[in-house]
């Protein structure tokens, strides 16, 4: 949990520096595209997010990564940084934060939708639809297809989950039955 805390403080502190600059959007690009190398390439990974290795090795690691990325002068001084506090092991939570805070400034909410059957177009777009009238800003649909739900949909838009499964409508029948 304290990980998960720090990781958030730092996110926002690169957040903040990155809206002061008017860079937000620059910075979220240059962090998913160092986020797709470090998945792509397991030695730097290695030196980089595990402290084992000494600063001074980490460090250059980083400056060769930021140099060939194109990493702005605002996103490496702050990953310098992360390495000096032995911080970048929490890479992927402080990259996924500050994406969820970029999406927030940009009015864009992440649903995660898991269904019974695939979505037709038409259907996805209402769903979508619909789902923007409740939040009352854009909604991106990442949608999944679980069979055991029977039919229907769970929506889940932050902390909110909508369950409109007949999965979970059998399971609160049964509940109701067992208990009378």
């Amino acid at each position: 949990m304290a990980r998960a805390a720090a990781a958030r403080r730092y996110a926002k502190a690169l957040f903040a520096l990155a809206r002061e600059e008017g860079r937000v959007v620059v910075v979220r690009e240059e962090l998913v595209r160092m986020d797709a190398l470090l998945a792509e390439h397991a030695e730097p990974r290695a030196v980089l997010l595990q402290p084992l290795y000494p600063a001074a090795e980490r460090r250059a690691v980083l400056g060769a990564v930021c140099e060939r990325l194109g990493v702005s002068a605002l996103l490496r001084n702050f990953l310098a940084f992360l390495v000096d506090q032995r911080r970048l092991v929490e890479w992927s939570e402080i990259e996924a934060e500050y994406g969820r805070l970029a999406d927030a400034e940009a009015g864009l909410t992440k649903a995660r939708v898991c269904t019974a059957s695939p979505l037709s177009p038409a259907q996805r777009e209402r769903l979508q639809r619909a789902l923007e009238r409740k939040t009352g800003g854009r909604v991106e649909l990442e949608v999944e297809v679980d069979p055991a739900l029977v039919a229907g949909a769970i929506a889940q838009l932050g902390d909110t989950v909508f369950d409109g499964s007949v999965r979970t409508q059998l399971q609160q029948l049964r509940a109701s039955l067992i208990r009378a």
